[in-house]
Protein backbone atom coordinates (compact mmCIF):
# COMPACT_ATOMS: atom_id res chain seq x y z
CA UNK A 1 0.00 0.00 0.00
CA UNK A 2 1.41 3.53 -0.85
CA UNK A 3 0.42 6.78 0.41
CA UNK A 4 -0.49 9.76 -1.32
CA UNK A 5 0.60 12.83 0.37
CA UNK A 6 -0.87 16.58 -0.16
CA UNK A 7 -0.64 19.32 1.90
CA UNK A 8 -3.44 21.51 3.47
CA UNK A 9 -5.02 22.82 0.53
CA UNK A 10 -4.97 19.50 -1.58
CA UNK A 11 -1.66 20.12 -3.46
CA UNK A 12 0.27 17.00 -4.15
CA UNK A 13 3.40 17.02 -2.62
CA UNK A 14 5.05 14.59 -4.45
CA UNK A 15 7.86 15.53 -6.05
CA UNK A 16 7.34 15.34 -10.02
CA UNK A 17 11.24 15.11 -10.88
CA UNK A 18 13.03 12.14 -12.60
CA UNK A 19 16.48 12.78 -12.31
CA UNK A 20 17.59 16.02 -13.77
CA UNK A 21 14.17 16.52 -15.17
CA UNK A 22 11.14 18.56 -14.09
CA UNK A 23 8.87 15.36 -14.69
CA UNK A 24 7.77 12.47 -13.29
CA UNK A 25 6.35 9.13 -14.87
CA UNK A 26 5.32 6.01 -13.32
CA UNK A 27 2.93 2.95 -13.18
CA UNK A 28 0.00 3.02 -10.69
CA UNK A 29 -2.25 0.54 -9.55
CA UNK A 30 -5.04 2.67 -8.31
CA UNK A 31 -6.14 0.18 -5.12
CA UNK A 32 -2.38 0.09 -3.99
CA UNK A 33 -3.30 3.67 -2.89
CA UNK A 34 -3.43 3.64 1.12
CA UNK A 35 -6.93 5.00 0.35
CA UNK A 36 -8.06 2.08 -2.01
CA UNK A 37 -8.27 5.37 -4.27
CA UNK A 38 -6.83 8.11 -5.68
CA UNK A 39 -7.64 11.62 -3.29
CA UNK A 40 -8.76 14.10 -4.60
CA UNK A 41 -5.73 16.59 -5.28
CA UNK A 42 -4.33 19.01 -7.75
CA UNK A 43 -0.43 20.08 -8.64
CA UNK A 44 0.50 22.79 -10.75
CA UNK A 45 2.29 20.46 -13.35
CA UNK A 46 0.59 19.01 -16.82
CA UNK A 47 -0.70 15.29 -15.96
CA UNK A 48 -1.09 13.02 -19.36
CA UNK A 49 -2.26 9.45 -18.74
CA UNK A 50 -1.98 5.89 -20.36
CA UNK A 51 -4.84 3.12 -19.31
CA UNK A 52 -2.37 0.40 -19.54
CA UNK A 53 -5.13 -1.99 -17.50
CA UNK A 54 -8.96 -2.02 -16.42
CA UNK A 55 -10.76 0.69 -16.52
CA UNK A 56 -10.43 3.96 -13.89
CA UNK A 57 -13.14 6.72 -13.15
CA UNK A 58 -11.63 9.94 -12.87
CA UNK A 59 -13.12 13.09 -11.86
CA UNK A 60 -11.36 16.45 -12.87
CA UNK A 61 -13.25 19.60 -11.19
CA UNK A 62 -17.21 19.23 -11.62
CA UNK A 63 -16.42 16.44 -14.35
CA UNK A 64 -16.67 12.43 -14.37
CA UNK A 65 -15.07 10.80 -17.13
CA UNK A 66 -14.60 7.04 -17.72
CA UNK A 67 -11.65 6.05 -18.84
CA UNK A 68 -10.44 2.39 -20.48
CA UNK A 69 -7.79 0.68 -21.20
CA UNK A 70 -5.77 1.96 -24.14
CA UNK A 71 -7.42 4.99 -23.83
CA UNK A 72 -5.72 8.38 -22.18
CA UNK A 73 -6.69 11.91 -20.19
CA UNK A 74 -4.88 15.28 -20.14
CA UNK A 75 -5.47 16.92 -17.08
CA UNK A 76 -4.79 21.05 -16.75
CA UNK A 77 -2.35 22.60 -14.46
CA UNK A 78 -4.11 23.34 -10.99
CA UNK A 79 -7.58 21.36 -11.81
CA UNK A 80 -8.88 19.42 -8.95
CA UNK A 81 -8.84 15.53 -9.59
CA UNK A 82 -8.96 12.25 -8.51
CA UNK A 83 -9.44 8.89 -9.81
CA UNK A 84 -10.98 5.74 -8.64
CA UNK A 85 -10.89 1.63 -10.17
CA UNK A 86 -14.24 1.10 -11.80
CA UNK A 87 -15.76 -2.45 -11.70
CA UNK A 88 -12.35 -4.21 -9.47
CA UNK A 89 -10.95 -3.93 -12.35
CA UNK A 90 -7.24 -3.54 -11.13
CA UNK A 91 -6.89 -0.44 -12.98
CA UNK A 92 -2.97 0.19 -13.78
CA UNK A 93 -2.10 3.49 -15.58
CA UNK A 94 0.79 5.25 -16.99
CA UNK A 95 1.28 8.46 -15.28
CA UNK A 96 2.89 11.49 -16.34
CA UNK A 97 3.53 14.94 -14.97
CA UNK A 98 5.38 17.52 -16.58
CA UNK A 99 6.49 20.81 -15.49
CA UNK A 100 4.39 23.48 -17.87
CA UNK A 101 7.81 25.22 -18.58
CA UNK A 102 9.60 22.35 -19.59
CA UNK A 103 6.72 21.38 -22.16
CA UNK A 104 8.51 23.80 -24.92
CA UNK A 105 11.50 26.00 -24.79
CA UNK A 106 11.19 29.51 -23.23
CA UNK A 107 10.98 31.29 -25.91
CA UNK A 108 7.57 29.40 -27.16
CA UNK A 109 6.41 28.77 -23.53
CA UNK A 110 4.52 32.25 -23.61
CA UNK A 111 2.88 31.72 -26.94
CA UNK A 112 2.13 27.92 -27.06
CA UNK A 113 1.84 26.79 -23.67
CA UNK A 114 0.73 29.65 -21.13
CA UNK A 115 -2.67 30.03 -23.38
CA UNK A 116 -3.64 26.54 -22.93
CA UNK A 117 -3.21 26.16 -19.08
CA UNK A 118 -5.03 29.73 -18.72
CA UNK A 119 -7.85 28.68 -20.85
CA UNK A 120 -10.69 27.77 -18.43
CA UNK A 121 -12.87 25.28 -21.00
CA UNK A 122 -9.80 22.98 -21.13
CA UNK A 123 -9.85 21.34 -17.57
CA UNK A 124 -9.31 17.91 -19.30
CA UNK A 125 -9.21 16.10 -22.86
CA UNK A 126 -10.04 12.74 -22.61
CA UNK A 127 -7.81 10.91 -25.25
CA UNK A 128 -9.05 8.00 -27.63
CA UNK A 129 -7.16 6.20 -30.06
CA UNK A 130 -9.29 6.87 -32.96
CA UNK A 131 -8.24 10.55 -32.64
CA UNK A 132 -4.89 10.33 -34.78
CA UNK A 133 -3.66 13.71 -32.76
CA UNK A 134 -5.08 11.96 -29.45
CA UNK A 135 -3.36 8.52 -30.77
CA UNK A 136 -0.30 10.34 -31.03
CA UNK A 137 0.16 11.57 -28.10
CA UNK A 138 -0.67 8.25 -26.31
CA UNK A 139 2.10 6.55 -27.98
CA UNK A 140 4.54 9.44 -26.97
CA UNK A 141 3.45 9.01 -23.27
CA UNK A 142 4.07 5.06 -23.68
CA UNK A 143 7.62 6.56 -25.51
CA UNK A 144 8.61 8.41 -22.61
CA UNK A 145 7.90 5.60 -19.79
CA UNK A 146 9.87 3.17 -21.67
CA UNK A 147 12.79 5.42 -21.93
CA UNK A 148 12.65 6.40 -18.86
CA UNK A 149 12.85 2.54 -17.54
CA UNK A 150 15.91 2.35 -20.48
CA UNK A 151 17.66 4.95 -19.77
CA UNK A 152 19.88 4.66 -23.25
CA UNK A 153 22.45 7.31 -24.14
CA UNK A 154 20.91 10.90 -24.08
CA UNK A 155 17.49 9.62 -23.45
CA UNK A 156 16.27 13.37 -22.42
CA UNK A 157 16.69 14.74 -25.09
CA UNK A 158 14.53 12.03 -26.43
CA UNK A 159 12.01 12.73 -24.03
CA UNK A 160 12.08 16.55 -24.67
CA UNK A 161 11.40 15.39 -28.21
CA UNK A 162 8.56 13.32 -27.12
CA UNK A 163 7.06 16.32 -25.01
CA UNK A 164 7.25 18.86 -27.76
CA UNK A 165 5.83 16.03 -30.22
CA UNK A 166 2.91 15.80 -27.16
CA UNK A 167 2.22 19.13 -27.03
CA UNK A 168 1.78 19.88 -30.71
CA UNK A 169 -0.73 17.29 -30.99
CA UNK A 170 -2.36 18.32 -27.68
CA UNK A 171 -2.33 21.94 -29.90
CA UNK A 172 -3.89 20.34 -32.91
CA UNK A 173 -7.11 18.96 -31.40
CA UNK A 174 -8.37 22.54 -32.19
CA UNK A 175 -10.31 23.16 -28.90
CA UNK A 176 -10.74 27.03 -29.20
CA UNK A 177 -9.56 28.61 -25.98
CA UNK A 178 -12.32 30.35 -23.41
CA UNK A 179 -11.17 32.29 -20.60
CA UNK A 180 -13.81 32.98 -18.01
CA UNK A 181 -13.02 34.81 -14.50
CA UNK A 182 -16.12 33.27 -12.93
CA UNK A 183 -14.73 29.79 -13.47
CA UNK A 184 -11.23 30.44 -11.71
CA UNK A 185 -12.83 32.89 -8.84
CA UNK A 186 -15.14 29.58 -8.56
CA UNK A 187 -12.05 27.09 -8.28
CA UNK A 188 -9.67 29.12 -5.92
CA UNK A 189 -13.28 29.55 -3.56
CA UNK A 190 -13.57 25.69 -3.85
CA UNK A 191 -10.02 25.14 -2.54
CA UNK A 192 -10.00 28.07 0.08
CA UNK A 193 -12.74 25.61 1.59
CA UNK A 194 -10.92 22.29 1.31
CA UNK A 195 -7.91 24.67 2.31
CA UNK A 196 -9.84 25.41 5.96
CA UNK A 197 -11.56 22.19 6.24
CA UNK A 198 -8.05 20.42 6.26
CA UNK A 199 -6.61 23.23 8.65
CA UNK A 200 -9.54 22.60 11.44
CA UNK A 201 -11.05 18.71 10.64
CA UNK A 202 -10.03 17.54 14.17
CA UNK A 203 -11.78 20.36 15.60
CA UNK A 204 -15.54 20.83 15.54
CA UNK A 205 -16.53 22.37 12.43
CA UNK A 206 -19.95 23.71 11.38
CA UNK A 207 -21.14 24.74 8.27
CA UNK A 208 -21.42 28.16 8.36
CA UNK A 209 -17.05 27.91 9.03
CA UNK A 210 -16.77 25.86 5.58
CA UNK A 211 -18.70 28.67 3.94
CA UNK A 212 -17.40 31.24 5.44
CA UNK A 213 -13.96 30.33 4.29
CA UNK A 214 -14.89 30.54 0.53
CA UNK A 215 -16.97 33.74 1.35
CA UNK A 216 -20.35 32.06 0.28
CA UNK A 217 -23.80 32.05 1.85
CA UNK A 218 -24.52 28.37 3.32
CA UNK A 219 -27.23 27.36 0.28
CA UNK A 220 -24.21 28.51 -1.96
CA UNK A 221 -21.59 26.38 0.20
CA UNK A 222 -23.56 23.07 -0.28
CA UNK A 223 -24.24 24.07 -4.18
CA UNK A 224 -20.71 24.36 -4.48
CA UNK A 225 -19.47 20.94 -3.03
CA UNK A 226 -22.51 18.91 -4.26
CA UNK A 227 -21.38 19.98 -7.58
CA UNK A 228 -17.66 19.50 -7.28
CA UNK A 229 -17.32 16.36 -4.95
CA UNK A 230 -21.17 15.21 -5.14
CA UNK A 231 -21.91 15.36 -1.38
CA UNK A 232 -22.35 17.75 1.58
CA UNK A 233 -19.80 19.66 2.91
CA UNK A 234 -20.18 18.03 6.51
CA UNK A 235 -19.78 14.72 4.64
CA UNK A 236 -16.63 15.66 2.84
CA UNK A 237 -15.30 16.21 6.60
CA UNK A 238 -16.73 13.01 8.13
CA UNK A 239 -14.65 11.40 4.81
CA UNK A 240 -11.80 13.19 5.13
CA UNK A 241 -11.66 12.13 9.03
CA UNK A 242 -11.66 8.85 8.03
CA UNK A 243 -8.72 9.61 5.03
CA UNK A 244 -6.67 11.29 7.84
CA UNK A 245 -7.53 8.32 10.53
CA UNK A 246 -5.51 5.32 8.13
CA UNK A 247 -2.29 6.70 8.83
CA UNK A 248 -2.94 6.77 12.72
CA UNK A 249 -4.82 3.45 12.18
CA UNK A 250 -1.04 1.99 11.06
CA UNK A 251 1.21 3.04 14.14
CA UNK A 252 1.63 0.02 16.55
CA UNK A 253 0.99 2.31 19.70
CA UNK A 254 -2.62 3.40 18.31
CA UNK A 255 -5.86 2.64 19.23
CA UNK A 256 -9.15 2.85 17.78
CA UNK A 257 -10.75 5.81 20.26
CA UNK A 258 -7.67 7.43 20.16
CA UNK A 259 -7.13 7.93 17.02
CA UNK A 260 -10.87 8.90 16.13
CA UNK A 261 -10.82 12.06 18.65
CA UNK A 262 -7.52 12.82 16.90
CA UNK A 263 -9.34 12.87 13.79
CA UNK A 264 -12.46 14.97 15.22
CA UNK A 265 -14.75 12.48 15.56
CA UNK A 266 -16.46 13.22 19.27
CA UNK A 267 -17.67 9.66 19.68
CA UNK A 268 -15.86 6.08 19.23
CA UNK A 269 -18.78 4.25 17.83
CA UNK A 270 -20.23 6.73 15.20
CA UNK A 271 -15.99 6.43 14.01
CA UNK A 272 -16.53 2.95 13.86
CA UNK A 273 -19.81 2.85 12.15
CA UNK A 274 -18.71 5.53 9.40
CA UNK A 275 -15.52 4.30 8.76
CA UNK A 276 -16.85 0.47 8.24
CA UNK A 277 -18.87 1.96 5.84
CA UNK A 278 -16.18 4.30 4.28
CA UNK A 279 -13.68 1.24 4.29
CA UNK A 280 -15.98 -1.75 4.38
CA UNK A 281 -14.17 -3.01 7.56
CA UNK A 282 -13.92 -2.24 11.23
CA UNK A 283 -11.06 0.41 12.40
CA UNK A 284 -9.92 -2.46 14.35
CA UNK A 285 -9.89 -4.86 10.83
CA UNK A 286 -7.99 -2.21 8.98
CA UNK A 287 -5.42 -1.57 11.78
CA UNK A 288 -4.87 -5.51 11.88
CA UNK A 289 -4.10 -6.04 8.23
CA UNK A 290 -0.73 -3.74 9.05
CA UNK A 291 0.26 -4.62 12.22
CA UNK A 292 -0.70 -8.57 13.13
CA UNK A 293 -1.05 -9.52 16.40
Amino acid sequence: MTDFIVDQDLKELTEHRTVVLPLACYETTITQNINGHIPLHWHEELQFVLILKGTAMFQVNEENITVREGEGLFINSGCLHMANDHDESSCVYICLNVSPSFVLSQELYTTLVVPYIQATNIPFLHLLPAAPWANHMLDSISAINQLIKEKPPYYEIDISTQLAHIWKNFIMNGVPLEYEQTEVIKNDRMKQMLNWIHLHYAEKILLDDIARAGRLSRSECCRYFKRTLKETPLQYVTNYRIQRSLLLLQQRESNVTDVAYQVGFNSTSYFIDRFRKSMKMTPLAYKKRFLPF
